[in-house]
């Protein structure tokens, strides 16, 4: 029998609800033992005190949930208390002398997955929901839970199952006539599977920017306004602006969102040659992020000529500040111009900034799809093993030697979904969630 699990659910400290989770086939005994009201109806709050050892601990809602109609497929409780840590932490004491035992991190959602309520790609979206710090980055990890990724990867395993199915058909059953599709039929359904496999793979790196940000860089010569630019995007006054050469020494960070993306921005010092030491090490600080960045927003003062050499390296984007004081005939079709001072000139760094990002805007409508990295590692394996059938069939080789192949595959994508043997690998994943998650 399933151990009976509890958790405090709601997040850690003070607030006006806190809320507690309990899973498992003890879940309705334990709490009625406990609550005084009646909540035997599935699905239906009800309220009253929860008393423990003649000792009333908070008045309260509760409600359950039957197996398998919950969240993990098992039978549940949950209690919704006043919000302070004590009497949180009371309630779940009780909880746990009666006999539920405390969960473990993410062993809520573990037992969601393994009583098939979600794939292990909807799982891991769980988390992308609670950290998503952007409106596409929600909208990216609810549709990841709502099971798009996972109809996906359906689809590509289906794909691979009926290639496989033929193909070991006509190895065990030589004598049924069982003929190998030949030619460019087979090849092109081997090439259709590796195509998909490729278009998700391409949303490798938008995953990475709606999950962990843009490594942004705001850097130039002194004095062009890099600082005016991080208080601009920032909304508030994060770095000191001076008329003053050199005042920016170190990098000043600050997360901001930008039509949908999370630009972690860096303010740098001004790059220039000086003797003093600790401008120096700011403008050799300056140079490492810019190295290290994402995305680099290179800032010069309009109303002065075009900086020499002219070309613009990769993931930058030129901005030429100062606007409101006049732009020189050399920025003309040249950089972004915009003006801190009368802050203007940002729509279109917004959208620039969205170009060079994702691809534009018709890529934001179509980022409801993006891989992370794990997803990554094993999709990449997939199209390895595909694009191995492809070449055999290509040169002859056995059918045998091309099952293998196709079975390494189908392999790699069954693992994005969860269907896997080994255990340590969804205790690496799980053990990255909340408790009472």
């Amino acid at each position: 029998m399933i151990d009976t699990i509890a958790a405090i659910s709601s997040p850690f400290g003070e607030g006006a609800i806190g809320v507690l989770r309990l899973s498992g086939p003890r879940s309705h005994a334990i709490l009625d033992r406990l609550f005084t009201g009646n909540a035997t109806i599935p699905r239906r709050l009800a309220r009253g005190r929860l008393i423990k050892d003649a000792v009333e601990l908070d008045d309260v809602l509760a409600t359950t949930f039957s197996a398998p109609n919950s969240y993990t497929g098992e039978d549940m409780a949950e209690i919704f208390c006043h919000g302070g840590l004590l009497v949180t932490r009371r309630i779940l004491d009780a909880l746990l002398a009666e006999g539920a035992r405390l969960a473990e991190p993410g062993e809520f959602s573990f037992r969601a997955f393994s009583n098939g309520k979600m794939d292990l790609t909807q799982a891991e979206a769980v988390m992308d929901v609670i950290h998503a710090q952007t409106d596409l980055a929600l909208r990216a990890s609810q549709d990841q839970l709502a099971g798009r990724l996972g109809h996906a990867m359906g689809e590509l395993r289906t794909a691979l199952l009926q290639i496989l199915a033929h193909l070991e058909a006509y190895i065990d059953f030589p004598d049924e006539d069982i003929a190998p599709e030949t030619g460019q039929m087979f090849l092109s359904r081997i090439e259709s599977v590796s195509l998909e496999i490729e278009k998700l793979l391409a949303t490798a790196d938008r995953g990475r920017i709606l999950r962990e940000g843009v490594r942004t860089v705001i850097y130039g010569p002194p004095n062009v306004g890099k600082s005016s630019l991080l208080n601009a995007l920032s909304g508030f006054d994060r770095a000191i602006v001076s008329p003053i050469p050199g005042t920016t020494r170190d990098l000043i960070e600050e997360s901001v969102n930008v039509g949908g993306i999370r630009l972690i921005l860096a303010d740098t010092a001004g790059i220039r040659a000086t003797d003093d030491l600790v401008e120096k090490e700011g403008v050799a600080r300056s140079q490492r992020a810019h190295d290290a960045a994402d995305l680099i927003l290179e800032v010069h003062a309009a109303n002065e000529p075009f900086p020499s050499p002219s070309t613009v390296a990769p993931r930058t984007l030129l901005v030429a500040n100062k606007a409101d004081l006049g732009i020189h005939p050399d920025w003309q079709n040249r950089g972004i111009p915009v003006s801190c001072l009368e802050r203007t000139g940002f729509d279109d760094l917004e959208k620039a900034i969205i170009g060079l990002v994702l691809g534009g805007a018709a890529q934001l409508e179509n980022a409801s799809v993006a891989i992370n990295a794990r997803h990554q590692a094993c999709l990449a394996r997939a199209l390895e093993g595909c694009r191995a059938a492809t070449a055999g069939l290509s040169e002859n080789l056995p059918i045998e030697l091309i099952s293998i192949e196709l079975h390494t595959a189908l392999d790699a994508v069954g693992e994005v979904m969860g269907k896997i043997e080994s255990d340590d690998i969804l205790g690496e994943i799980f053990s990255t969630f909340c408790i009472g998650k």
